[in-house]
């Protein structure tokens, strides 16, 4: 991963065989980043996303392994107990044009990852609620 700071943006570069959720993670702590909102798109071969089953409180995975298209990765970072939170979804499309998604858990890059992180001056960090079975926002 390389990536270059401008202002309060940073743009970068996940590379082949890097893992994304782990590179945000490296780069937020490196720089810092308390609160943020990501974007990105590129390739991955290896994926897994899941839904979270709201009658159950239960997340179900997919995992995906082939040639996709990021179609859509967007996300926060931000902090839960102040330490390090992320919370990406992710989409991404087959050769046939289907596309899978849901909430990250895993993305291995198969070509590249282009990646765009506004940080927002300021902290917003989660709790665990358990009406509903999620990290929700605290404010």
């Amino acid at each position: 991963m390389e990536y270059r700071k401008f202002g309060k943006t940073i743009v970068a570069r996940i590379d082949k065989g890097e893992e994304i959720l782990e590179k945000v993670k490296e780069l937020a702590l490196k720089e810092n980043i308390k609160l943020a909102n990501i974007n990105a798109l590129g390739a991955v071969g290896d994926f897994t996303v899941g839904v979270f089953k709201t009658s159950e409180k239960k997340y179900y995975a997919n995992s995906f392994t082939g040639d996709f298209e990021i179609v859509s990765l967007t996300g926060t970072i931000n902090t839960m107990n102040g330490e390090f939170y992320t919370h990406l979804h992710m989409s991404a499309g087959d050769s046939e044009g289907k596309v899978f998604g849901g909430h990250l858990n895993k993305a291995v890059v198969s070509a590249t990852c282009e990646m765009i992180i506004n940080i927002i001056d300021g902290t917003v960090d989660r709790y665990k609620d358990d009406e509903i079975g999620l990290n929700l926002f605290k404010f």
